[in-house]
């Protein structure tokens, strides 16, 4: 037991307390991590439990995992994730650089656009896009040539417009506060020299932006993936519609189902490690690099 005196003396001399062999360690004990781990595992084999016990005939699964309409499925919601998400990135680019406009008209409607497609749901847009013909019965120039709006508009195109437009909608918020990451002495040193605005925007500002755009993007891709299970109410060929057709007929419908969800997994995740690396490549020179994943 110390005394004041050598206390004291402890004080006065901060080598002292260098020396810690003296104090009796006491292991940290973390029961709510322990209470948290045991709690997670015993749901997750309870779940496990549920499904191996349950009524799923996991022959089916694999009988089903690699037909022709489940593969057509596969194959279309592929097309349309890429052509949606590219006709969003499309429409979000010049958007984003409409509502940096100093035209007043430009960025009004522009930032009517996103209010309206971010504020109605992506499933109401489908169903107005695939039911156009109830209001536009025809499309094109009087006098000139004009189409049958029910003839044009095809579950394919239904479900294209409605994804894409409303996607643009989000990308162009994800470009803009790329945009706007930038300093803004980038836009003065390139019209310094006489560069026009766009090609400034083009060369020196998005490339810069895109360490910025590409992780909220890359995100946006993936739900892309699943979101184009809502087209299925336009009855475009994609996963889960597939699916139906085929669980109508047999009945099978979780066997079904979990054929589409695993089908959903393997594509998000090859996207995931392709987002990985294309993030890495565009972090280089930033002085920071993404974990490896």
């Amino acid at each position: 037991m110390l005394t004041a005196a050598n206390e004291g003396q402890r004080m006065n001399n901060p080598e002292d307390f260098s020396d810690i062999s003296h104090f009796e360690h006491v292991r940290r004990r973390y029961y709510g991590r322990y209470f948290a781990s045991v709690v997670i595992v015993a749901i997750a084999a309870w779940i496990v439990m549920a499904f191996a016990r349950g009524q799923v005939e996991w022959s089916y699964v694999a009988r089903f995992f690699t037909v022709r309409s489940i593969m057509t499925g596969l194959a279309n919601t592929v097309l349309m994730t890429l052509l949606a998400m590219s006709l969003g990135v499309l429409i979000g680019v010049t958007v984003a650089v409409l509502r940096l406009s100093s035209n007043p008209v430009l960025r009004t409607v522009a930032s009517t656009y996103v209010w309206f497609f971010r504020g109605t749901p992506v499933l109401l847009q489908l169903l107005i896009w695939f039911n156009l013909a109830l209001v536009f019965p025809t499309i094109g120039i009087h006098g000139l040539f004009e189409l049958r709006t029910v003839d044009v508009m095809t579950p394919f195109l239904a479900a294209l417009l409605g994804l894409g437009i409303n996607q643009g909608a989000y990308t162009s918020e994800v470009v803009r506060a790329g945009l706007l990451s930038v300093d803004p002495g980038q836009y003065e040193a390139a019209k310094s020299i006489g560069m026009p605005r766009l090609q400034a925007l083009r060369r020196i500002v998005l490339p810069q932006a895109m360490r910025v755009i590409v992780p909220p993007i890359g995100n946006e891709l993936i739900g892309m993936v699943k979101l184009t299970s809502l087209a299925s109410v336009v009855q475009y060929a994609e996963i889960v519609h597939s699916a139906e057709n085929i669980y109508y007929a047999n009945a099978r419908v979780i066997e079904l189902l979990m054929v589409a969800g695993i089908w959903y997994l393997i594509i998000v995740t090859i996207l995931s490690a392709i987002q990985a690396r294309v993030e890495r490549r565009f972090a280089r020179g930033a002085g920071r690099t993404p974990a490896k994943q």
